[in-house]
């Protein structure tokens, strides 16, 4: 309002201008109301600024005494959780040392038990043996061991042993080095053959197989393999073992194995010969047997006689026994849960032995989990924090009399140390810490949370109040121009009263009607000078008929947006866009003295604009986007604007301006500004008439009459920068020359894009970009289905020569396809193509290749390039309008990868009623491939003349199909080029889809030739015996008994064909303007072609009932085909209405259409008087 109480009253200004004037220097005004002093938009002492203090001060004493609350609980908290976590520790370590104790006790005790039995065997074996030697008046070592496999068991089981490992080992002189060899081979099959009985299935082998592998000498093994042992110093062979098997690795027993070659077996016979007592070895870790094990050599000595306390009996051998710790750490906790976890460290005190087999032998690791027990390794891997409670105790000790060791030699005592697991540890952490935290924290919380709640009820409340106003102030700020916005504020008086009437503007229709009458007087005003603009995009209509839903409203946004933004930097005011029309007011609601200027400075830049935005985004939305073009009309002159109170109120105009203003937009011409006298005149008055050029004749307007108009000169609109009016004005005048003509760099009528590389680029170029766009999505797609990966291939493979050269194109036809299956789970394990980086050498050749397609298409009105592309569009269209078996728009849906709204299970879903087409990428490629490259070198007269000419190409193709084989021809030959490699490396890695895209791409071009009767006739069959529910149909042409499979490659075949037939004819089944565009461009070439002498007849005779019977026959019923067939959802239905509703449009016109086709054919195109050409009616500012 203040903008408006500052103006100076005069005859231009509203009503409310001429009587409402501030004084700066008194709080009186004159006519105007005085601000409220309780409004919230006063700045000085306002409640809002007084509430804001207050909630402030407030907020801090709420904030200090939550603070000590927060101290104290914090405080009480700690203390309990402390105490209770000591409480648990204690707990803790009180079963820990329980546990600890079982095993050194279990330990303790397994070991005494081991020991016992050892020396109990011994002795027994002494005993036995001395009189059975006696008896046979023998002597030791020819003695072998009776009942030994049974005994050894025993042994075994009475040590709790799984993987047991005993032998007897003789000593043996070099004297009776032969004898004794001679005595074991002949009891060696007794004693196989008796442990074979008694071990069962243990043995792996008879005892005739065991003996085989029986080495006939006490031997050794090296480097070379077996060998005899050395002929000096005693021999300790195995004579007898528990269990019978051969070396791991080996073909041979161990017995006969003389274990002086073993040195920690060496050193314990020489211990035991020494102090004749039992001895042990160091540590190991041993990996046979499929198990990591841990155990210790023992050595029980076998002596000559049984008397225990005769010192002069003679070690004669010794029962060798290896110990592993895990038989003995196992089932310590039988049916205890495995948390149950313990760490132990077994040590030894002797230093490392020469033993090479050993890894380690001073420390291991075992873990105890329950009833199972695992080595963890050779080093001591407890963890350090348990070390205060360590339980260590010595658990062997043979009390050696260490000085009768031979030197370098020792006895180890071996040491548990034991220790917790982190998961022990917290079998025994409870939750009573944090319950009894919780306690205290919750009696000290719930007293803030009393504190607190009042406070939160109101504040929520407030919260929503505010949220409320500022969101319907953000409403208001986008529907009413500013100064309205704040004469709505100043008649509400505070922003609560404000949120009510927005509230009742929305809700109070009703009422309103009930009783008649709004109450409080509407607010409108009247602004006597205004300059309305409007604004439609010629060609709109068609060309969104032929897009995508999102293309439409992608374009839109773009530019309205652009529009919106030269608006404000001209302070123009957007009224509304209705459809595709964007109407904008100059002088309103803040009045501008020059606002004919402004406008028209508007309008110059939105046609520039435009011209940027098609250019540039026909790379993208496809062809005949660059065509689309604003018309525009301005009129000046007085309009009634206000607050049109209802439901969904809004700032509107009235008034005979814009409807004058309207018409000068639908009487106007494609790019170009049309303006009345009056807007004329002000430009004028202005100084800027050479901005104007008068319309060769009047124009009829309804309500109006005749009306002289002008053409408004198009210019390069400079930048704004500034919000100087003037100097801006003044910039723009400059580039008019001061003949009041062109300047030399725009004398052709073309804008200076701001994209200096589109603006550079012709149309076939663009379009070349948009095909790049097109098919390297598609690329990514295809990349992304095989995981990512493209592989080199080398230059032409000897498949690439071969195919295709056998006989010709249309040859290769086939009635089904056999197109890629996917299973869901390749589906959804299928890279997101948006994550898939098309090299740019790959780009490079895709562009490369594209651009030698579009020179190889011929300069024909129809058959070319842009033609191609046409139809390109339209099957990228149906691609994208399949749907699933709900009826949306599945390939979409699936396509958008980062919604992750597509499953597996939906592709499968979506391929299936799709019958494939969607789960490959490799198929929508070669479809939309095809429909690039399916009229290249085309002839521009059908395939008939080209047989009557008997033309090489029409020989060489056997008449048939003449024009679509040269086509796949051409474009295959230049894809199999060298330099395109890596190009073919991204649509095909394989053979099978080597051959699959060739098949369609000769399936979907050989398609496009809907002249050939056979063809279509063949081709309606397999449509029929495809879709036919008639069984007996379907077997007579596939076969009895047909694969679903092949039924549904036989569907997608046949569909893909109707796809590309459909999208060959899709202006017919598009909006009427781009059907008679096409329609006329088809006349032309054909009757071109007869003008040459290239057609029998003349087109123009039967044309206009040819395209009827055209409809009739083919159009309608192939539309009728992709509704049946149930794969493109709702474009069926589109295709199909609009073919109908050009059928009657060309029944309606098709006969003067004709007639104007062949006044252009001659240069005699009729003119209504009222369109005139830019050479001399326009110009460029």
């Amino acid at each position: 309002m203040r903008r408006y109480n500052q103006s100076k009253p005069d005859s231009g200004t509203s009503p409310h201008s001429k009587s409402c004037t501030l004084d700066p220097e008194s709080d009186s005004s004159n006519g105007c109301d005085k601000p409220d002093p309780s409004s919230p938009y006063q700045q000085d002492n306002t409640p809002l600024d007084v509430a804001s203090t207050e909630k402030k001060n407030v907020f801090r004493a709420k904030i200090f005494a939550a603070v000590i609350l927060l101290l104290a609980v914090g405080v009480v908290a700690t203390f309990t959780y402390l105490l209770v976590e000591s409480q648990d520790r204690s707990n803790f370590e009180s079963h820990f040392h329980g546990y600890a104790s079982e095993v050194v006790t279990v330990s303790r005790e397994t070991t005494g038990q081991l020991f016992n039995a050892l020396d109990a065997f011994s002795v027994s074996i002494s005993s036995q043996g001395a009189a059975e030697l006696k008896s046979r008046n023998s002597s030791w070592p020819f003695y072998r061991i009776p009942d030994w496999s049974v005994r050894a068991q025993r042994l075994a089981e009475l040590t709790r042993m799984e993987n047991p490992f005993v032998s007897f080992n003789p000593i043996v002189r070099q004297d009776e080095r032969k004898a004794w060899e001679d005595f074991a081979n002949g009891e060696y099959p007794i004693e196989y053959q008796y442990a074979v009985e008694k071990e069962g299935e243990k043995n792996i082998m008879a005892a005739e197989d065991l003996l085989s592998k029986t080495i006939p000498f006490i031997y050794q093994i090296d480097s070379s393999g077996v060998v005899p042992a050395p002929g000096t110093g005693d021999l300790i062979p195995i004579f007898q073992q528990y269990p019978l098997e051969v070396f791991p690795g080996m073909q041979a027993m161990p017995m006969g194995y003389n274990m002086q070659a073993y040195p920690a077996a060496r050193d314990l016979f020489r211990i035991t010969q020494a102090i004749k007592s039992p001895a042990i070895g160091s540590f190991f870790i041993y990996l046979g047997r499929n198990i990591k094990s841990s155990g210790t050599e023992i050595l029980q000595p076998v002596f000559d006689r049984a008397d225990t306390a005769d010192e002069d009996r003679r070690v004669v051998g010794g029962i060798s026994l290896r110990l592993h710790w895990l038989d003995y750490f196992k089932n310590l906790f039988h049916g205890v849960d495995s948390d149950v976890r313990l760490i132990v460290v077994l040590k030894n005190s002797c230093p490392p032995s020469r033993d090479a087999l050993a890894v380690s032998d001073h420390v291991v690791t075992y873990q105890i989990d329950g009833s199972n027990a695992i080595v963890l390794g050779e080093e001591d891997l407890h963890d350090p924090k348990f070390d205060s409670i360590e339980v260590t105790e010595t658990f062997i000790d043979l009390n050696v009399d260490h000085s009768k060791l031979p030197d370098g030699l020792c006895v180890p005592t071996s040491t548990l140390n034991i220790y917790p697991s982190e998961a022990l540890e917290k079998k025994f952490e409870t939750h009573n810490r944090t319950i009894y935290t919780s306690v205290v924290v919750v009696i000290f919380s719930f007293t803030v949370l009393v504190f607190l709640l009042y406070d939160f009820v109101v504040g929520r409340l407030q919260r929503k109040v505010m949220d409320r106003i500022n969101k319907q102030d953000m409403i208001v700020a986008n529907v009413f121009p500013s100064a309205i916005r704040d004469r709505l504020y100043q008649a509400q008086g505070n922003a609560l009263q404000h949120s009510q009437m927005v509230d009742q503007s929305k809700n109070n229709a009703g009422s309103e009607k009930e009783s008649g009458k709004m109450g409080a007087a509407p607010l409108a005003d009247l602004f006597p000078n205004t300059s309305i603009v409007f604004a439609d995009i010629a060609g709109f209509t068609a060309w969104s008929s032929a897009r995508e839903p999102q293309q439409v409203f992608i374009l839109l946004e773009n530019i309205y947006g652009a529009l919106d933004t030269i608006a404000n930097r001209y302070a123009i005011f957007k009224v509304e866009t209705v459809g595709d029309c964007y109407v904008a007011a100059a002088g309103i609601p803040d009045p501008v003295d020059n606002h004919a200027i402004v406008a028209c400075m508007f309008a110059r830049e939105a046609l520039k604009k435009m011209k940027e935005i098609t250019h540039e985004m026909e790379v993208s939305l496809g062809p005949d986007t660059a065509a689309l073009e604003l018309r525009i009309g301005i009129h000046s002159g007085q309009v009634t604007a206000g607050v049109l109170r209802g439901e969904r109120s809004r700032f509107q105009l009235f008034g005979d301006t814009m409807n004058t203003a309207s018409r000068m937009e639908s009487s106007g011409e494609r790019d170009r500004i049309q303006a009345t006298q009056v807007t004329a005149d002000l430009l004028t008055e202005a100084g800027y008439a050479r901005w104007l050029i008068p319309r060769s004749t009047k124009i009829h307007v309804k309500g109006k009459g005749e009306m002289q108009t002008y053409w408004v000169r198009k210019a390069k609109v400079p930048v704004l920068k500034g919000s100087d009016l003037k100097s801006e004005m003044s910039t723009a005048d400059e580039t008019i020359d001061s003949d009041g003509g062109t300047s030399a760099g725009e004398s052709s009528g073309e804008y200076e894009l701001g994209s200096e590389v589109i603006h550079a680029l012709s149309k076939i170029e663009r379009l070349v970009e948009w095909n790049v766009a097109l098919l390297t999505s598609l690329l990514q797609q295809i990349v992304a289905s095989r995981g990512g990966l493209v592989k080199h291939i080398k230059p032409l493979s000897s498949e690439e020569k071969t195919i295709g050269t056998n006989g010709t194109v249309l040859e290769e036809f086939t009635p089904i396809i056999p197109l890629k299956r996917f299973e869901a789970e390749d589906l959804q394990q299928r890279q997101r193509p948006g994550s898939i980086e098309i090299s740019d050498k790959v780009k490079c050749q895709l562009r490369g290749y594209l651009s030698n397609v579009a020179s190889m298409y011929k300069d024909n009105p129809f058959h070319n390039f842009e033609h191609a592309n046409h139809v390109t569009a339209s099957v990228k269209k149906l691609l994208t309008r399949i749907v699933n078996t709900h009826g949306t728009n599945g390939l979409a849906k699936c396509n958008n990868r980062s919604a992750n709204n597509c499953n597996g299970v939906d592709l499968v879903d979506l391929a299936g009623h799709s019958y494939g087409i969607t789960s490959d990428p490799l198929t929508q490629f070669s479809v939309v491939f095809s429909a690039i490259i399916h009229d290249v070198d085309h002839p521009g007269v059908p395939n008939s003349q080209l047989v009557k000419e008997n033309t090489r190409s029409a020989q060489i193709h056997k008449n048939k199909s003449i024009a679509e084989q040269n086509s796949v021809e051409l474009a295959w030959d230049m894809l199999m080029h060298d330099e395109y490699a890596d190009l073919r490396a991204c649509i095909y890695q394989t053979k099978e889809d080597l051959h699959r895209f060739r098949q369609l791409v000769v399936n979907t071009v050989m398609a496009t030739d809907i002249v050939d009767k056979e063809l279509q006739t063949l081709r309606k069959a397999r449509w029929e015996t495809a879709f036919s529910e008639n069984s007996a149909l379907r077997d007579l042409v596939g076969g009895p008994g047909e694969s679903e499979t092949d039924q549904e490659n036989r569907k997608a075949t046949i569909v893909i064909e109707h796809l590309i037939q459909a999208s060959d004819v899709a202006h017919t089944m598009q909006h009427w303007h781009i059907y008679k565009t096409w329609n006329e461009k088809f006349f032309m070439e054909c009757y071109g072609a007869f003008k040459a002498g290239r057609a029998d007849s003349d087109p123009s005779e039967d044309w206009y009932k040819a395209e009827i019977g055209f409809f009739d026959f083919y159009v309608i019923p192939l539309a009728k085909k992709l509704q049946s067939c149930g794969v493109f959802g709702v474009s069926s239905d589109e295709y199909l209405n609009y073919a109908k509703a050009n059928r009657e449009e060309w029944v309606l016109e098709g006969q003067s259409l004709v007639k104007e086709y062949l006044a252009k054919h001659d240069h005699q195109k009729p003119s209504d008087g009222t369109s005139e050409t830019a050479s001399n009616q326009d110009g460029v500012d």
